[in-house]
């Protein structure tokens, strides 16, 4: 099958990428080793309850800011709901619990009370970096990666306010400890913006650019925090939605193992069958070193570029803690994301980000309980060449991490109703993120912004976008960078680039919390309505009962009926349909037959898509 580009990995970036251009009736292939889109921005059932894979801490949704995903989604005339939380988060720091207001004049107050000695200073210092963020930022929306800006836009904005651009320039090469000793002199603050920046980016203050903490230290503030409404499947659900209406393809539990080369330029890519596909124009969404190490054969690059490569510090491994707890355990003034400073003197492994999103989202389990997810670094050798011994070494993380969340919430142990670890190892498994380094190269001095991979590769056909490049962690940041690599694309084609327009229709529809599955689908028609609440009953098995080893993808089917993908649902049944009668047998085998007397109306979502979409 002959494709405009071929996109190598299904992360959020690689799939903003391909809907982009999908949506500019580009032919793309998505190709992600994973047997489920979105990398670390998904989901996985365990009975009925949905976990988030790992990125819940979302922003970019709001009506100002950086609201990278708000452009996208208006961009693609896409619509989804979101939940916006009343704080952006909660920091335990030393046994008190500093609320994160979405006002940064009501924050500075509260951080005022934490550190009374610098009150003066914490106000001077959030209304800099409020006019600075607001200049650079607000003032002139540019949905682009730096590498990528536009000279006009660029100069534009500099004329404009030439005294802010002159400071934030002066940033790139310092450290973010050097910006904030300009303001202020107790350690103690020092270590409460240390736990900020590496919850940010992965980085100490000492390591972590002025110009990156100048921007995140404001911009969450100004846009606010968000949740996709019924759990983060419907991020990239939506963007796999505008993909395969638009003609293009997703190549799921497929593997890219090389890039493929003619006359010195990429050409194509081989997949771990053996099968080879073309296009001339191709993006890789993975990390650098997946990149260089892998992918790339070294007779098509220099020793330079693979050492460069090779010598890119990660940032540390992260293990993740995926639990339920009985509901009345979390008192109420929980709020859906905290952290829990464990050391405030350094980084350790006591230091947790903990995500009680069904405070908020109450689709997610059932009515007496909430799920609770706990994520932080991990400094252990997860050698997996011993099976005891590495199961034994999940198990002491799981009681670490437990014993964490018990100090935050009393009780925590005994209310617990099911527990699993996911190791640096299974993260790399799942996601390709090696090493389970979650958030890519570290955002550190000397590999920071232009440091990192561009957009644009040395070749003029490939494309990068994801953690590895300037724009670096988070969704915002990587949703930007595959914008930026869409827009490249699209430039070189002569084709129309996405480009900010006042005054653009709003397709992000903030929704009222909790949000309960009464509220779910709530502005589809009746029937479709029907259609994907059965979907959603479907656990998305990694190892399917039902089919076993039919060809039938109907777990691929009943997850893009849940996030409203009917059209790639019926494509995707479409490639190995089967009979009524085979169709009863794998409701005969689904699991949810087996454990709780009902199965999945298999049957019923797929004749609605064989009927209803002709």
């Amino acid at each position: 099958m002959a494709y405009d580009v071929i996109i190598i990995g299904g992360g959020l970036a690689g799939l903003t990428a391909a809907s982009l251009l999908a949506k500019r009736q580009l032919k793309v292939a998505v190709i992600e080793k994973s047997y489920n889109p979105a990398g670390s921005c998904g989901v996985f059932k365990r009975g009925p309850v949905t976990f988030d894979n790992g990125a819940a801490m979302l922003y970019g949704f709001g009506p100002s800011g950086f609201n990278a995903h708000r452009f996208v989604f208006n961009c693609l005339e896409e619509p989804i709901d979101v939940i916006q939380h009343d704080l952006l988060y909660t920091v335990v720091f030393k046994g008190q619990r500093i609320p994160f207001w979405l006002d940064v004049n009501k924050f500075a107050d509260e951080l005022s009370k934490i550190f009374p000695s610098e009150a003066e200073n914490i106000h001077h210092f959030y209304r800099d970096m409020s006019t600075l963020y607001r200049h650079i930022m607000v003032e002139t929306p540019n949905y682009t990666t730096p590498d990528e800006t536009d000279p006009k836009t660029g100069l534009k904005s500099l004329l404009k306010h030439p005294v802010s651009y002159a400071k934030f320039l002066g940033y790139l090469n310092k450290s973010a400890k050097s910006l904030l000793e300009k303001y202020f002199s107790d350690p103690e603050i020092f270590n409460f913006f240390d736990k900020l920046t590496s919850t940010y980016c992965y980085a100490t203050v000492e390591e972590a650019p002025a110009i990156l903490a100048a921007v995140m230290f404001v911009d969450n503030h100004v846009g606010g925090s968000y949740y996709p409404a019924g759990s983060t499947l419907f991020l990239p659900g939506k963007l796999e939605k505008v993909v395969e209406e638009n003609g293009g393809e997703m190549l799921l539990g497929r593997e890219v193992t090389s890039i493929l080369f003619e006359n010195g330029k990429p050409s194509g890519v081989k997949l771990d069958d053996g099968s080879q596909l073309y296009a001339p124009d191709l993006v890789y969404a993975g990390t650098v070193w997946n990149l260089y190490d892998k992918l790339i054969d070294p007779i098509h690059t220099t020793v330079s570029r693979r050492n460069w490569a090779q010598n890119m510090i990660p940032t540390y491994p992260s293990v993740v803690l995926y639990s339920v707890v009985d509901r009345n355990i979390i008192p109420l003034d929980t709020q859906p994301i905290e952290m829990l400073v464990g050391n405030p003197d350094q980084l350790d492994e006591s230091e947790v980000t903990a995500y009680i999103l069904s405070i908020d989202d109450r689709t997610l389990c059932a009515e007496d309980e909430h799920t609770v997810l706990a994520i932080g670094p991990t400094f252990e050798n997860w050698d997996q060449s011993d099976p005891d011994t590495y199961h034994q070494m999940k198990k002491n993380e799981q009681a670490r991490l437990i014993s964490v969340l018990e100090k935050r919430f009393p009780g925590f142990s005994t209310a617990l109703r099911y527990a699993e670890v996911a190791t640096p190892r299974t993260i790399e498994r799942y996601t390709m993120k090696n090493g389970g380094a979650v958030a890519g190269p570290k955002q550190m001095l000397g590999q920071h912004m232009f440091k990192r991979l561009h957009t644009r590769s040395e070749w003029d056909n490939l494309f990068c976008c994801g953690e590895s490049t300037v724009m670096g962690t988070g969704t915002p940041t990587v949703t930007t960078s595959g914008l930026s690599a869409a827009n490249a694309i699209l430039k070189k084609l002569g084709r129309q680039p996405y480009v900010f327009q006042p005054g653009m229709q709003n397709y992000v529809n903030i929704v009222e919390k909790p949000f309960t599955n009464d509220m779910l689908y709530h502005s589809y028609p009746e029937k479709e309505q029907k259609i994907m609440r059965l979907a959603k009953q479907c656990r998305f098995c990694e190892q399917p009962s039902c089919t076993r080893n039919a060809a039938t993808d109907v777990r691929g089917i009943m997850r893009r009926v849940t996030g409203g993908n009917l059209v790639g649902a019926k494509k995707a049944w479409l490639k190995a349909p089967v009979s009524l009668d085979t169709l009863e047998v794998f409701e005969n085998n689904c699991i949810c037959a087996v454990e709780e007397g009902e199965s999945v109306a298999i049957k019923e979502v797929v004749s609605y898509l064989c009927e209803e979409l002709q």
